[in-house]
């Protein structure tokens, strides 16, 4: 059964100790002249177990945040990602000032800004595209020292996970379920692997194993609050995706310095939808769709499914007469002049739940990102 990591030095069992647990080998009992076991340590064993070793239930921003800051502290992990390749899923994400520290912490803050378009504005339009409102905010960087900025998601993902070793992070590795004691947590995958370690972290998204899992321990024993007993609430589906890198001559508004934010309010549709540029010429676009109950049951078999393109195609046919935004020359953009230029297995229709639970950790586990708060 592999460890989260291997020891930072060789070890040679000595005759005749007793050693502790499989999570811990460097750990020596020595009897002392009373009879007593005491534990006793060399500089380099106390800094091996004082370092726990950590699990990482999924390969998405928080889950590689977190992967990247343990390496930098030199605290051993692994992350265990579900999909068997990683693919470029996703839209824009907007980050204020208040990630430059950590960023920079990680090291990554110059090629962050280097992959990210600095923003300031976001304007907002009704169906018929008349302007309702401007949303500015220049004065960020003076009161800071930082900027608002866009970046799209596969962008961050790709500098995150190159910012690691490649053999922390395993791909195709579902966990299915966990068990802990007082000791350590043992994690066993769909591949039929087990990994076992000191402490479990679910960033498995809002459909979190991890979480399931663990509600189901406290439960059993009694300590799950019925506010967490419920099944997930939503009230509307979300259809994101980028574009393909777009000539700027075709579509002038990719020439701003600025990313160029649009965000248009529907009424009759019972749909908003946002686009967005970034630094590498793509525009980014999401379309949220509010659900009543009907609409809610049809499109409840797709709880799961998450990120993927397999339930996008029916809603992107449905939004394509979109009004956006950003023509040439007078020309009306749609939507589908988006939707077009976009890979169609990198467009995914997500679920958006509103909840934030109250139990985020129980023993040697603890769960972040939607897995414990999926109000997004």
């Amino acid at each position: 059964m592999p460890a989260a990591s291997k020891p930072t030095r060789a070890f040679v069992p000595l005759p005749g100790i007793e050693y502790a647990t499989a999570v811990h080998p460097y750990v020596k009992l020595i009897p002392d002249p009373h009879g007593e076991p005491k534990i006793h340590f060399t500089p380099e064993e106390v800094e091996a177990v004082s370092k726990p070793n950590v699990l990482i239930s999924g390969g998405g921003i928080g889950g590689l945040t977190l992967a990247l800051l343990l390496y930098k502290a030199n605290i051993p992990f692994l992350v265990f990602e579900r999909a068997k390749e990683l693919k470029p899923l996703g839209s824009g994400i907007s980050m204020g000032p208040s990630v430059a520290a950590l960023f920079k912490q990680l090291g990554i803050w110059d090629e962050f800004v280097e992959r990210s378009k600095v923003y300031h504005t976001m304007h907002m339009y009704k169906e018929d595209l008349t302007l309702v409102n401007t949303i500015t905010a220049p004065w960020l960087e003076e009161e800071t020292g930082y900027f608002n900025s866009v970046i799209s998601r596969p962008q961050l993902v790709d500098l995150l996970i190159h910012s690691l070793p490649r053999d922390r992070v395993l791909l195709g590795k579902r966990i299915l379920s966990f068990s802990q004691n007082e000791s350590n947590v043992m994690i066993n995958c769909s591949d039929n692997s087990s990994y076992y370690g000191d402490i479990l972290v679910g960033a498995d998204g809002a459909y979190s194993a991890v979480r399931q899992n663990l509600y189901k321990q406290l439960k059993k024993v009694h300590k799950l609050p019925a506010s967490d007993d419920v099944t997930l609430p939503f009230g509307c589906v979300c259809l994101v995706g980028q574009t393909v890198p777009l000539d700027p001559e075709e579509f002038p508004h990719l020439k701003e310095n600025l990313t160029q934010t649009n965000s248009v309010l529907g009424t009759s549709t019972m749909c908003t939808w946002a686009t967005g540029t970034t630094a590498q010429n793509t525009v980014c676009w999401m379309v949220i769709h509010f659900l009543d109950k009907d609409s809610a049951k049809r499109h409840d078999s797709f709880r799961n499914s998450e990120w993927g393109p397999e339930a996008a195609e029916a809603l992107a046919r449905e939004v394509r007469v979109f009004k956006v935004p950003g023509g040439k020359d007078g020309k009306q953009l749609t939507l589908g002049d988006y939707i077009d230029k976009t890979p169609a297995d990198l467009i995914s229709k997500v679920m958006l739940e509103e909840i934030v639970f109250d139990t985020w950790y129980g023993g040697r586990t603890v769960l972040l990102g939607d897995g414990t708060e999926s109000a997004r």
